[in-house]
Parts: C-alpha cells; structure tokens; sequence
C-alpha cells in the first residue's frame, strides 16, 4: 500500500499537503504531487517530482494537484507519467479523489512546526504573478476553523504554529465586520496561553495594520521574523509590478518596527531582471538589501509567467536576469553572514528540528546538541559560525 505526498513550493502548499495526509489517510497505491507554479523554474522542479514519483511507483495512480494543475494544466495532463489532474480549489474536497474516506482533522508528520492555513487565493493583480489564476479570489477561513486547527496541532505537541494563506495579511476581508490579521494573531495567543510561538509566513506590508504592527513591536510569543512581500526596491519597477507600496513605505516599516524591537529580523522576496529594469533600477534592488537588512532572502530571476502582463513587456536579457539574480543573492548572504556574526555569545531558544539543527526566534540556523529531541525547545549558546549555521 502506498500514500505519498509531495509539496512543493509555498508554507501554504505544506499546510495544505499535511490535510491531504490526513484526508487520504486510507487511500491505496496514491502518490500526490501538490505541484507550485510560481516560476518557470518551480514548474520545471514539479515535472521533475512527477517523473521522479513515477519511476519510484511505477504501479500507484499518480494525481497532479496545486497551481501547476491549474496553470500549467494541458502541459501537465500530456505527460505519459501522470493519471490525472484535481483542481486546486477542490483539493482538500474528498469527493474530487474518488476515495471512500472521511475528512480527518489535520495530522501532523514529519513537521516540528504546525503550519496553520488561514486564508488562500489572492484580489490583486500584480503584473508579474500567476497564482491568482492557480489559487482564485482570495477567501478567509473563519476565526473558529483558525483556532480549532491551531488546537489540533498544540494537541499533537508542536511547539510553534506558522500562520500561512497566498495573501496573510488580507484575512478578514471577506469576513462579517472586516477583521484585520492583528485580531486574528490576537484571538490565537489569548485563546493559547501556552503557545510558545507563533510565526507569521510572507506578509505584504502595506497590509500591515496598527494592531498586528502593536503585536509584532512588543508580543514576546510572536517571532521577531518579518517576511516582506517586497519583491523590488526601484519605484518605477513596483509601479510596473502593480505593487501597492513604495520603496520608502518598506523602509519606514522597517525602521519602525526594529526601533520598538531591534532584534526584528526581516527577510523579503525580491525579483531580479523584472522587464525594463535598467541598471539604475537594478542598484536601487541592490541597495534595498543593506538599507533594510534583508537577512532571509528569496531571491527570484524573473520569468514571464502565461497570461501576466509582465510577459509582454520589453524582456531583460536571459543572461543578465541570472547575473542580476546573482548579485542580489550575494547582497544578501553579505547581509547575513553580518548578521549571523551577532549572534555569537548570546543565549538562542532553539526550536530543534530532525536534522540535528533548529531555528531561533528570528529564524536563525542554529545546530543543536546531540540526541535533542526533535520538537523541543531548548537553549543553545552559539561560539562559531560553520557552513551557515550556529554552533555551540
């Protein structure tokens, strides 16, 4: 019998993939493949994972959910590995597996972490993204279904619950009264005392609002990790994104944040070679890196993505997006070698992984001592730096 599930992708892929383990708990000879599609290159790592899957399981019924099922859907539906395509709004309806099982609460396997979904899909337009057409309009679980996930996860003895949806801070939109994601992370750590930590995935920053900002400044139990949706540091180019920020708006966020709480750490998805960007533009991307302190880089050669406007306008030289993209990964590992360096000598609460590392608070790589319990808290002292990671 065999029950495989790939994730690839986004946190919200790996909390959608965990209720698919649960959900097809006693389905028979099934691999899944929870496909991503953001970039070229992330769809080009899905068709790898269906023909690796396929070689591993030449016998199991091998189905494609996820937003390469939606994107790239003839595509995926050709290749001779795969039976067939679910849509991704339907994955996680049992109806659409055609298997005999109820829905099961969500299960934890082979995560230290509870990755918690809160909200999926997305209303914006920005010119260079496909998901919208992968993952639909956005759309809020309700605050109940929230805390009952979360209580799911404790229960199960995770220590830590990631809070992830394709646009974070946009709950509550679609919901009676228009909460905001701060009465959301509010309603969390009051209903969960004992909730040790509480991590917010990719938040856009103009959706930041004053009583999430409150939480993030001064909430000992919400990490001091920031991920900004921030994608460029030229206006011109965020302008062309479509994005709804300036570079001077992610700057004052910034600035705001570390002066309440200066061991903030902040991580930002930047795109290299987006289409016109010239070399002025291109510096301004580098320079955002330093003046912000992005040390949790996700650094993205541009792509053009089907249907997007950004795939018709003037493209950037192929060669000179990868070089771009380089640079700006080498910005930002300067950043945080720097950063790393700080930590040493300094008291870290580690949450210890099954690799024999962890993460601190801030999402620093942290190595634990040996035969630590995968799922605890505990203290490390970090003295030097080897291949990236804090060692005692």
């Amino acid at each position: 019998m065999t029950l495989e599930v790939h994730s690839l992708g986004c946190r919200l892929n790996i909390a959608e993939s965990e209720s698919l383990r649960g959900l097809l708990g006693e389905a028979q000879d099934l691999v899944v493949i929870n496909s991503c599609a953001v970039t070229a290159e992330a769809v080009r790592q899905t068709r790898q994972a269906i023909r690796r899957a396929r070689r591993a399981h030449p016998g199991a019924r091998l189905l494609v959910t996820g937003c390469a099922a939606e994107v790239e859907r003839a595509a995926l539906a050709g290749m001779p590995e795969v039976d067939g395509l679910v849509p991704n709004a339907a994955k996680l309806d049992p109806r659409a597996w055609n298997v005999a099982v109820a829905p099961r609460p969500v299960e934890r396997r082979g995560y230290t972490r509870g990755f918690v979904q809160v909200q999926n899909g997305c209303d914006h337009a920005c010119t260079f993204c496909v998901i919208p057409q992968g993952r639909g309009p956005s759309r809020s679980r309700s605050l109940p279904a929230v805390l009952e996930d979360v209580a799911v996860h404790l229960d199960a003895g995770v220590r830590e619950i990631v809070l992830t949806g394709v646009d974070l801070t946009s709950w509550g939109a679609d919901l009676p009264g228009e909460p905001r994601l701060g009465s959301l992370v509010g309603a969390i750590l009051d209903r969960f005392p004992s909730l040790p930590r509480l991590r917010l995935s990719s938040i856009d920053g103009a959706e930041v609002d004053a009583a999430l900002f409150e939480l993030l400044a001064g909430e000992t139990r919400l990490m001091p990790h920031v991920h900004l949706s921030l994608q460029h540091g030229d206006d011109l180019i965020l302008k062309r994104m479509k994005r709804r920020h300036s570079r001077a708006d992610a700057l004052r966020l910034a600035e705001r944040l570390k002066a309440r709480r200066p061991e903030i750490a902040l991580g930002a998805d930047l795109i290299a070679g987006f289409p016109t960007e010239d070399a002025a533009a291109h510096a301004a991307n580098l320079s955002i890196v330093a003046e912000l302190g992005v040390v949790h880089g996700h650094v993205f050669p541009y792509s053009p993505r089907p249907g997007t406007p950004a795939a018709r306008m003037p493209q950037v030289d192929p060669a000179l997006v990868r070089a771009r993209g380089a640079q700006l990964r080498a910005q930002v590992a300067q950043e945080r070698d720097s950063w790393l360096a700080a930590h040493l000598g300094k008291p870290l609460r580690v949450l210890a992984e099954r690799n024999g590392t962890g993460h601190a608070a801030d999402f620093a790589p942290v190595r634990v001592p040996p035969g630590t319990p995968a799922g605890t808290l505990v203290d490390v002292v970090p003295t030097q730096i080897v291949e990236g990671i804090l060692e005692a």
